[in-house]
């Protein structure tokens, strides 16, 4: 059986998450929980950078535009959060494209959204 990416750190982020969605419930703007993620990820001693630009190249030169994630843990994990309805395709297209342009292998999308529960995915490159 194939062991899971960074199953550890996973399941600390989503016991921060958790930790944020039971406090805070749903009906917040995406700022107020990524503030607010980022108070918990101290409190639990988790690694993270907000907002940490990320290059991107076409035929081996820069372009002026980058990708801007949510957060990066323990340097390996791009997390993208979100307060919508329920996670889709276009969510994770751009978290696909945020793996691709960072070289990580992880990431993990968060929506504060949906009603009653805590919806999150996980993608790997």
């Amino acid at each position: 059986m194939t062991e899971l990416l960074y199953k550890e750190e996973v399941y600390q982020i989503i016991g921060a998450a958790m930790e944020v969605y039971n406090q805070l419930g749903n009906g917040f703007l995406e700022g107020v929980y990524q503030d607010a993620m980022g108070i918990e990820l101290g409190i639990r001693k988790i690694p993270f950078t907000e907002q940490t630009p990320l290059e991107i190249t076409y035929k081996g030169q820069p372009l002026r535009h980058h990708y801007l994630p949510d957060m990066v843990l323990f340097n390996v994990i791009i997390l993208e959060l979100k307060v919508i309805t329920s996670l889709g395709a276009n969510e994770e297209a751009q978290l696909l494209n945020y793996l691709k342009a960072s070289g990580l292998r992880l990431g993990l999308l968060i929506n504060f959204g949906s009603k009653n529960k805590l919806e999150w995915k996980r993608l790997v490159l």
